[in-house]
């Protein structure tokens, strides 16, 4: 179904850069904290249709002359290989790739920290990996005192143990790959150090969500707590805000929990803090990009079932806890919100069945598929000894939007044989069915020859930011395939496979 725009993207760009700069305006240098992706934002995409998923990047490049980066990475994360989940990489890697990005968008980046740092072995390999292709990297240690004692956080002891980053634009950025990076305490050290200087510093946070004029239960701070579940985030009312203004505003608790902190600690180094609550702080203007709310509310919907799916497969693959596919599925309930409400759901699940029914699975498995194209028609497919499910519902969905007749092959048997016949005597794989990524290759090579697979080639596009479904979780040459198409997936948590361990 083609999705409802309901936030006006140029509207918001032009009121946030606005409310940045009056911040920026106030101070000899200011320390602006990112929440949440600096980059390829997309559940706020999801969540704001209309919203674009680089719209902070575009803000920063026109500032850059006045803007530079420094990105931080949580030591813990890079011991652990924490992924992020929208393109399956691990946080160190997506430091890399940020980095590239920026470079792409002609930004500055200073250098790259690394927070609680202790000399963890993967950490000191990958600080050796940047500095040698000429990245600067500073290391902060845990902040002795943090987070009770006050008078050791800020002293030489505290903050001013931490190695300082020199800067020399106005406006400083601190992004990271995710949550939980150290972003405040480097904004909190920094300003520690300027003040020592006599560098009149302030901070400041760039928010999207919750989004703090939109009332506490709206589908869109909901979903925002679904996104956030694994961290245990719940947004509330800023009580400092009701306090000082006598109007409500929405915030979340670990803000809530470290404003009187971080007031304190302001005022500590500064002997003053300008901000009487955790929502003056933020600069957070998407709820004035908003001129459609239905169709926001229906986009949040749709993500609080997406949620569900993610974080159930997570569950079944070891690394989420139950309670969180719990917390989630509470959050839907509360908003009435329905599996079933997400249409490819049912058809991916009557697809696995019928094709039970005739047989045709793989190694006793039988596993359907569904993507609902920007027509509302929805298009099945399962899974074969030749194909994976996945591969076969691509294929069908693009000779769908081509008008190819389902008897014309747009790969031909013989070639499909022929690399599955390599996949068993060369390779030695068990599971000789071709995934996504290599029936797309099938697919570009058959185009040289075929009319009928080259006309198909060029309705791949057509599918970016379609939704899809599947009754079993993803091959990785299933999934990274369809990350590269830009297709919308959940799927149910099952294995596809009997096999424990699969290439």
């Amino acid at each position: 179904m083609q999705q409802k725009i309901g936030f006006d993207n140029e509207k918001y760009l032009k009121a946030q850069t606005s409310a940045i700069l009056e911040r920026v305006q106030q101070f000899d240098k200011l320390y602006l904290e990112f929440g949440g992706k600096l980059l390829f934002d997309y559940h706020a995409a999801r969540v704001l249709p209309g919203f674009d998923p680089n719209v902070k990047m575009q803000l920063l490049h026109q500032l850059k002359d006045k803007a530079e980066i420094i990105v931080c990475v949580y030591a813990g994360d890079i011991e652990r290989k924490k992924i992020r989940g929208d393109f399956g990489i691990t946080y160190d890697v997506d430091v890399l790739k940020l980095i590239d990005d920026l470079r792409k968008w002609d930004l500055d980046i200073n250098s790259v920290l690394i927070t609680r740092y202790d000399n963890q072995p993967s950490t000191e390999l990958f600080k050796n990996k940047l500095q040698r292709r000429n990245i600067k990297v500073y290391t902060h240690k845990a902040t002795k005192g943090y987070p009770s004692d006050i008078d050791l956080i800020v002293s030489d002891e505290g903050y001013g143990a931490n190695e300082y980053i020199e800067t020399k634009k106005p406006l400083v950025v601190i992004t990271a790959p995710g949550p939980g990076s150290g972003k405040l305490g480097t904004c909190l050290s920094q300003l520690y150090h300027d003040h020592k200087k006599g560098i009149k510093s302030g901070y400041s946070k760039f928010e999207t969500f919750p989004i703090w004029n939109l009332p506490l239960k709206h589908p869109v701070n909901i979903a925002y707590e679904a996104a956030t579940a694994d961290m245990l985030d719940v947004n509330m009312i800023d009580s400092f805000y009701l306090e000082e203004y006598e109007k409500s505003a929405v915030n979340y608790n670990r803000d809530m929990e470290a404003f009187p902190l971080l007031k304190r600690i302001l005022e500590k180094i500064r002997g003053e803090s300008i901000y009487k609550s955790p929502t003056d702080m933020g600069v957070n203007k998407a709820g004035f990009g908003i001129f459609d709310d239905e169709a926001v509310q229906a986009a949040a919907k749709q993500e609080l079932i997406r949620r569900y799916f993610r974080y159930s497969c997570e569950y079944a693959t070891g690394l989420e806890k139950k309670e969180t596919v719990e917390r989630v599925k509470l959050l839907m309930d509360e908003l009435n919100v329905k599996l079933e409400e997400r249409k490819v759901v049912e058809s991916a699940r009557n697809a696995a069945l019928d094709a039970e029914k005739e047989g045709k699975g793989n190694e006793g498995v039988y596993c359907g598929a569904a993507l609902e194209l920007k027509d509302d028609q929805i298009i099945q497919g399962t899974n074969s000894p030749l194909l994976h499910a996945t591969s076969s519902l691509i294929l069908n969905s693009i000779k769908h939007l081509a008008g190819i007749p389902d008897e014309i092959h747009l790969l031909a048997p013989n070639i499909l044989n022929s690399i599955r016949d390599f996949k068993k005597e060369i390779f030695n794989k068990k599971e000789a069915s071709l995934n996504l990524e290599e029936t797309l290759i099938a697919l570009s090579i058959s185009a040289t020859i075929n009319p009928a697979a080259q006309s198909a080639l060029k309705k791949l596009n057509e599918l970016k930011n379609c939704e899809m479904h599947m009754t079993h979780m993803p091959s990785p040459g299933d999934e990274s395939g369809l990350r590269k198409l830009g297709i919308n997936l959940t799927c149910d948590p099952k294995f596809p496979s009997k096999n424990l361990f699969s290439e």
